[in-house]
């Protein structure tokens, strides 16, 4: 899924359609669209300068190195091992970096100023806003323990872009979902890029690696939720008044050929999004954002009734 199209046809009538029976085309992602960072762990040591200047001091990284004021700052707080906070040389002393240090010396992890050329060879010239966290591997969760959380959960079907999955994780945490599956293989997993992208959001969920997506969603509609598939498709409902029963795990599909055909057919719903513009479809990460905020309307909006007028 690495756009949405429009439906091009009048919204659902509000009936859960059965198990779709084939994909159509349409959906390829347009030349340039989605794209980031291509992921991946920096390097472990500095070279030549990113920016062709002479080579600088090479940087000893023992786990990943993650950038980013943003990212750093949650990792910090995070679940990870931390290693050593590191300070590129001549970095404005704002209220960020402030709290980075007064955590670091909280819990007595090492800090340490570098060359800001050296940041820049270890991080691959990315915008790392002169700090660095060298830190242990990003600590996953047990899909078990997603299942027992309350919230929506999110399903990423084989993405494979750092930009569009942290948009997603970003996006994720702010509508409080129980938790985020992605697959074992043939997909982006939680890297340095990933974290830079969510702005630290990812370190502050519960991210499950799965083999199998399907037995993945079979075990949460056993536990209760309902499988909703962002997709289009001929028996796609509108996202905005179809029916959409809850608690839902949504299941966002990869960019380019969307779910897969076989992960489709155990969603118990397709939803799309409906777009009235001249603009006939979404970046992957724009539209699961829209669909995580849907349900969380929903799940308001049906608290409040159940609650009733105060």
């Amino acid at each position: 899924m690495g756009e949405r199209r429009g439906p091009g046809r009048p919204p659902g009538d509000g009936r859960r359609p059965g198990p779709p029976r084939g994909r159509d085309g349409g959906r390829g992602l347009a030349p340039g669209s989605g794209q980031g960072q291509t992921g991946g762990r920096p390097p472990r040591t500095g070279g030549r300068s990113a920016a062709g200047g002479p080579p600088s001091s090479a940087l000893e990284i023992r786990g990943e190195l993650l950038y980013g004021r943003n990212g750093v700052t949650e990792a910090l707080r995070g679940r990870r091992r931390l290693h050593r906070l590191l300070l590129a040389e001549g970095i404005h002393d704002d209220e960020r970096v402030r709290e980075m240090i007064a955590v670091a010396e909280r819990s007595g992890l090492p800090r340490e100023t570098v060359p800001r050329a050296a940041l820049d060879d270890a991080t691959r010239g990315a915008n790392h806003q002169g700090v660095g966290l060298d830190a242990g591997d990003y600590a996953y969760a047990d899909y078990e323990d997603i299942l027992g959380n309350e919230g929506p959960i999110l399903i990423l079907d084989h993405l494979q872009d750092p930009q569009n999955i942290g948009t997603l994780l970003r996006a994720a945490e702010a509508a409080g979902v129980a938790g985020v599956v992605i697959p074992a293989d043939r997909s982006a997993s939680v890297t340095a890029a990933v974290v830079n992208a969510s702005a630290g959001a990812v370190e502050l969920l519960a991210v499950a690696q799965v083999p199998n997506l399907v037995q993945a969603v079979e075990r949460a509609k056993k536990a209760g939720r309902w499988a909703i598939g962002l997709e289009e498709d001929d028996r796609s409902v509108d996202l905005f008044t179809g029916d959409l029963p809850l608690p839902a795990v949504l299941i966002v599909g990869a960019e380019g050929p969307g779910i897969g055909p076989n992960l489709r057919k155990h969603c118990d719903v397709l939803a799309v999004i409906p777009m009235t513009g001249r603009i006939a479809s979404l970046n992957v990460s724009t539209a699961g954002s829209i669909a995580l905020f849907e349900l969380l309307r929903r799940s308001i909006a049906e608290r409040a009734t159940i609650a009733g007028p105060s």
